[in-house]
């Protein structure tokens, strides 16, 4: 059966399943829901735990090894299977469908996975799963969610502060769910139960934003070009090597760019979106992008790319004067204005 996060406690104060399958990106929020079924099953006495993870040389025969292993105390048995890559591969979808219907009573099996691609997500193992087990699929925070998400772990905490705030602790963690976890957890170490100024806030978050070359594209996609600042001056400050962020970039502008010829073809969004196997959040922010931005300013702006690439390999570029940092920005604002 599939189960909401938010409905998880109520069900663990229940009972325990014997199979439970967890499915997120979100690292953090795995990680608890995980650590809640784990302290669930050492208190009903679950002592042993084996852990496998699925690599390269990872044998199916381990997962099945550890099911029939008996323990030499005579205690009941936490199996958690970890499966980094998403995928199992051929030999693994047939060994997770047969451990899915044969589950031995003794033993509780946690298996997690990350977020699965829409291919993935009606694969036959899947299905076995999400009939077998109690299947917690945790969805992303996205960043405009993260204010209020922020809000209601401060609730939690008996604290809270206004809006401008929380939009502060969300500009600095720049969607690391850690490190707003940490920053939570120091305010409430800093400040007693109750309303905290921005001042308070203020005062206590640090910088910690993790500045990450593959989410500048979110903010470009968005249309939002201050954080889009923000972003590249992040990362210029910690870094980041410019013909990678310049790649990237790119990289978004070449697929508007085909997304926008072939709907100017009459092709329907979707059917390019599967095409170029476009999903997710991206999925969601490409069709008001689109809509944003004329086939000549795509066109435009990979030529801009171009004389960037040229500032970036130390030749001259005709369009631009002085750094190539500030050429790079005035591309991204191309695309996000």
């Amino acid at each position: 059966m599939q189960l909401r996060p938010e409905a998880l406690d109520g069900h663990l104060a229940k009972g325990l399943a014997p199979l439970y399958v967890i499915t997120s990106d979100e690292h953090l929020l795995a990680l608890e829901a995980a650590d809640k079924i784990r302290a669930r099953a050492r208190a009903q006495g679950f002592s042993e735990r084996d852990v496998l993870t699925v690599e390269r040389s990872f044998k199916w025969g381990e997962l099945l090894a550890a099911n029939q292993e008996m323990s030499l105390f005579g205690d009941k048995k936490l199996i958690e299977l970890r499966i980094p890559g998403g995928k199992p591969g051929k030999d693994g979808s047939a060994a997770l469908q047969n451990y899915a219907k044969d589950l031995n009573p003794d033993n509780l099996t946690l298996i997690t996975l990350p977020k699965l691609d829409w291919q993935t997500a009606k694969a036959a193992w899947v299905a076995q799963l999400q009939q077998a087990a109690v299947y917690i699929e945790i969805p992303n925070v996205e960043r405009a969610q993260l204010p209020n998400w922020i809000g209601m772990r401060l609730s939690s905490q008996g604290q809270g502060t206004d809006r401008h705030g929380l939009d502060f602790i969300a500009d600095r963690v720049e969607g690391n769910l850690l490190a707003a976890h940490q920053e939570i957890q120091k305010l409430g170490l800093l400040y007693e139960p109750g309303k905290l100024t921005y001042e308070q806030v203020h005062d206590a978050v640090l910088n910690v934003a993790r500045y990450d070359v593959f989410k500048l594209s979110e903010a470009m996609l968005a249309g939002d070009p201050a954080r889009l600042v923000r972003m590249l001056e992040g990362l210029k400050g910690e870094g980041e090597a410019l013909p990678l962020v310049l790649w990237a970039v790119s990289e978004e502008i070449r697929t508007l760019l085909k997304l926008k010829a072939g709907m100017a073809q009459g092709r329907p969004l979707g059917a390019l979106l599967k095409e170029y196997r476009i999903w997710g959040p991206r999925e969601r922010m490409m069709e008001p992008a689109l809509r944003r931005m004329s086939l000549p300013t795509l066109e435009a702006a990979l030529q801009q790319a171009a004389q960037v690439d040229k500032m970036v390999k130390g030749l001259r570029a005709k369009q631009f004067a002085g750094d190539a940092w500030d050429a790079m920005l005035q591309l991204a604002l191309r695309v996000a204005s």
